[in-house]
């Protein structure tokens, strides 16, 4: 081969090989996002600006999400003692799914000092997917418990995702709510296999019949010798 021929056919290689490396890429968009929290609380509306993260990480058959706030949001007029403070928050789902998610964690680790901005601990979630294509994650109400009050965190500024995932929808998943597509049945219904399990069951009865049939097989022969041999 030429000098020429053997540079180009190695180009077109290079080429390919690049072209296998991109569609192999996970196709997930992170972005931290500045989210302008307008909240009701018990003594009156304050407001906050804090930028959001969250990422994804499959799990599953999902996408295990977790929603980190880089700045505090709201305050309190008194001391939050330990475990006082129980967050939790929604996430916005657009593109080829629709509907809310929520996310939630665990109490505050340790006394917040009155009228400073409220740390949120990271806020966890499962997200299933129902349908196949890419879907955005947004920034949603944010829920503040304490001392028996509720704060009620909305973003006002329209923030943009904070995450992006290209997904695929398990086998068999209905168009249902989020909610509805993380619910497990009740009742009497045979658990729900994978293909794989499908096969290996599949495999086991073809090879239950094989058996059957085998061992009816040398019955018959050995009762056609046994007649044989008494006439």
């Amino acid at each position: 081969m030429s000098y020429p021929k053997r540079t180009a056919a190695l180009a077109s290689v290079a080429a390919l090989a690049g072209s296998a490396v991109l569609m192999a890429a996970p196709a997930a968009r992170a972005e931290v996002v500045n989210v302008n929290y307008q909240c009701k609380t018990p003594i009156g509306d304050k407001s906050a600006v804090s930028p959001i993260d969250i990422k994804g990480v499959k799990s599953g058959g999902g996408y295990k999400l977790t929603m980190s706030w880089q700045k505090g949001v709201s305050s309190s007029p008194v001391d939050l003692g330990k475990g006082a403070m129980n967050p939790s928050a929604t996430i916005k789902l657009g593109g080829a799914d629709s509907g809310t998610m929520n996310v939630t964690g665990p109490a505050n680790q340790a006394t917040v000092p009155a009228n400073t901005p409220i740390k949120i601990n990271d806020l966890t979630g499962t997200y299933t997917p129902k349908k196949s294509g890419k879907v955005t994650f947004t920034a949603g109400v944010l829920t503040i418990k304490a001392l028996g009050t509720t704060t009620t965190c909305t973003p006002t500024n329209s923030p943009g995702a904070s995450l992006t995932l290209d997904v695929t929808a398990a086998s068999g998943s209905s168009g249902g709510t989020q909610s509805d597509s993380n619910a497990s049945g009740s009742g009497s219904a045979l658990p729900q296999t994978g293909p794989e399990d499908s096969a290996i069951a599949l495999g086991t009865l073809g090879g239950t019949v094989l058996l059957a049939g085998a061992a009816g097989a040398l019955w018959l022969t050995r009762r056609n010798q046994a007649a044989r041999a008494r006439r």
